[in-house]
């Protein structure tokens, strides 16, 4: 009896143990639902905060990307009309410019045919002026010839009526 005393507290042993232990896992698994039941709520309600977040995210980088977009359009018009504005100004600046450069180039061909005219004009009264300077000359070259010939002329009529017997008076005749 002794050989079953062994067996029975051990048996019994074993059927207490049971007994905790069936109770215990039981326990044990009504915690551990509850505890996955508790972290599944708190994972849906950290997802569900994660997808709030999230779409938040997306939304506000949606919101950054058009508001970008919508910056780099306004960037970008502005620099097209920039651009445009600064080509016209060149445009305008090059066509004031070359209406100047041909309204000086008809002045200077305008300003060379009057020099050219002026010139032509000067050299015409020059040899005027030239012309009556050789007629000058030459009147007084004729005057001087001709004041020459007339003493040439007075000096040999004086010397032919000195010498000429009619010139002479007549020898005295004595006077009673």
């Amino acid at each position: 009896m002794k050989k079953w005393m062994y067996v029975i507290s051990v048996g019994s042993m074993l059927a207490i143990f049971l007994v905790f232990y069936l109770s215990e896992t039981k326990k044990h698994e009504e915690r551990e639902r509850q505890r996955a039941v508790e972290v599944a709520a708190k994972k849906k309600a950290e997802d569900d905060r994660k997808a709030g977040i999230e779409a938040a995210a997306r939304a506000d980088a949606e919101k950054r990307a058009n508001q970008r977009l919508a910056d780099e359009a306004k960037k970008e018009a502005d620099r097209v009309a920039k651009w445009e504005a600064e080509g016209q100004r060149i445009k305008d600046a090059t066509d004031k410019a070359n209406a100047e450069s041909d309204r000086s180039a008809k002045q200077a061909a305008q300003l060379e045919l009057q020099l050219s005219t002026l010139r032509t004009e000067k050299e015409k009264l020059n040899r005027e002026a030239f012309e009556l300077a050789k007629q000058v000359e030459l009147g007084k070259i004729k005057r001087r010839t001709a004041e020459l010939e007339i003493q040439r002329i007075t000096a040999m009529i004086s010397t032919k009526a000195a010498q000429s017997a009619l010139a002479r008076p007549p020898a005295a005749i004595p006077q009673p």
